[in-house]
């Protein structure tokens, strides 16, 4: 077997805060990740030339060394030992710019099918070391699911999966750098911080949505200052959504609704409004 098919799902972080930052200037994290269905299709094949050439449906992704999923190739490829090439072709359904990890995705992606083409060449920790190089949340995607994570978001601990098919995921076409959003959390003065512990303990005791509701948060929302996320907000709100929160640095938002026909009828008004909305569910 020399090529393996991914499925690449996105996240949403039903709770994020930001605790302060370590001497190297990384920021430590507290967070509830979540996958969910909107995902990327990731084709990976070993080739004979000891080369890395990357593909993408969409144009506007770098397909390139700047590309997560390159970068994660390189490494696995230099960990094994290998002297095959790589060719990855993405085809791309996460929003760009949108908090969603879709870059951290791709590149997980690209770690795991290179295991099953090797048939497991390297280690589970040497792989986990692999993605927590290429970004704080790529090693999520090695397990997906419901997951509490810490420090640069590499500490993780698996929770019990929160299930809904009840969720709208929307974005605007303005997209938020991260580092940017991480200059304005350092500026904000005794901010309101989310309570991701109390989120956390909750889906350990098997919460619900309605329950989770009100624990969802992200504090990024009071440094990011974007009038699309406003105004996507309010008319999940107005279509009685029992949450509408900001994922990740943003620019995406979600909501969760009461019951699937809420949810079809807000991501009908929100198609209206911003150039992507779409009802997903909880993997």
């Amino acid at each position: 077997m020399r090529k393996v098919t991914r499925t690449a799902p996105a996240k949403i972080n039903l709770g994020l805060d930001v605790t302060g930052t370590r001497p190297d200037g990384y920021h430590l994290l507290e967070t509830v990740f979540q996958a969910v269905s909107i995902a990327d299709t990731v084709t990976v094949e070993l080739i004979d030339t000891p080369d890395i050439a990357l593909t993408c449906d969409v144009a506007g992704v770098p397909c390139s060394p700047k590309n997560i999923a390159w970068k994660a190739a390189q490494r696995y490829l230099d960990a094994a030992g290998l002297t095959d090439g790589v060719q990855i072709h993405i085809e791309k359904r996460i929003p760009m710019e949108a908090g969603m990890g879709g870059g951290s995705t791709d590149g997980a992606a690209v770690l795991l099918a290179l295991q099953e083409l090797t048939g497991n060449a390297l280690s589970m920790d040497k792989l986990a070391e692999i993605a927590v190089s290429l970004g704080a949340d790529v090693p999520f995607f090695l397990y997906g699911g419901t997951a509490y994570a810490a420090g640069i978001g590499e500490k993780l601990e698996k929770l019990p999966a929160f299930s809904t098919d009840c969720m709208v995921i929307a974005k605007g076409t303005a997209g938020v750098s991260t580092a940017q959003a991480y200059g304005a959390i350092d500026a904000l003065q005794n901010p309101q911080h989310p309570p991701v512990q109390e989120l956390r303990q909750a889906l350990r005791n098997g919460a619900t949505a309605e329950e989770i509701a009100p624990l969802c948060g992200n504090l990024f929302e009071l440094a990011v200052d974007l009038d699309e996320v406003a105004a996507i907000r309010k008319s999940m709100l107005e279509h009685d959504a029992l949450c509408s929160v900001m994922t990740g640095s943003g620019a995406a938002v979600f909501g969760l609704f009461p019951t699937r026909a809420a949810a079809e009828q807000a991501c009908t008004a929100l198609k209206k409004l911003v150039p992507f909305a779409e009802v997903c569910h909880t993997l």
